[in-house]
């Protein structure tokens, strides 16, 4: 009896390592889906709790999680922790904010995977989805009217700064290369207005914790 508590107990334990080694992992990603209303996310509330929603499902739970999107009283950049996070498959995306938004960050198209460990369409794959909202300029700060009314609005009105999480874009621009900063949507706040520049209303998440 003694030896199958104890084989019982090892068990336990490891199967509790297994999970806290998971749940420990993952603080990044790309949302597999939008909210399929274009960039009306329900506001920063909607979307941070769309980013817990995703990780919860994925398997990783004990974390705090905040969309990397600004809005016209609150930079993204302020909003993801100190870092360091790594996504689903353990890689490192950046140390801290700082190099988060320096050349030293290591968001690519193999790197900048959703929740479940999956790359996300980028340019030349079908469809298209390397657009990701974030509202922001290079260096994780606001841009003014370009957040769809703070993710709120979904119609013809409006604008929303997208970035590319493939790195790549018509041309070798830097802004073309931007993982968060390349350019406005375009046709308004839809989904089909996304859509129509290479985009699926996804957006970036991070583990504040």
């Amino acid at each position: 009896m003694r030896k199958l508590l104890l084989a019982t107990a090892a068990t336990l334990i490891a199967a509790a390592g297994a999970a806290y080694s998971q749940d420990a992992k993952m603080g990044f990603f790309v949302t597999s889906v939008g909210s399929g209303k274009g960039a009306d996310l329900g506001g920063l509330k909607g979307a941070d709790a769309h980013c817990a929603s995703l990780a919860e499902a994925a398997g990783v739970t004990g974390k705090s999680w905040a969309a990397y999107l600004s809005t016209s009283d609150t930079d993204a950049r302020d909003r993801i922790g100190k870092g360091p996070w790594v996504n689903a498959k353990g890689v490192k995306i950046a140390d801290d904010v700082a190099s988060l938004h320096s050349d030293a960050n290591g968001i690519t198209k193999q790197t900048a995977l959703n929740e479940k460990g999956e790359a996300v369409n980028g340019r030349g794959d079908t469809p298209n989805r390397h657009d990701v909202l974030t509202g922001s300029k290079p260096d994780g700060t606001k841009i003014a009217d370009q957040t769809c009314g703070d993710w709120t609005t979904s119609g013809a009105e409006g604008a929303a700064m997208m970035g590319h999480h493939d790195r790549a874009g018509l041309d070798d621009s830097a802004a073309a290369k931007s993982w968060n900063s390349s350019h406005a949507s375009r046709g308004g706040c839809s989904q089909e207005a996304l859509k129509g520049t290479g985009g699926d209303g996804l957006f970036y998440c991070f583990a504040t914790n």
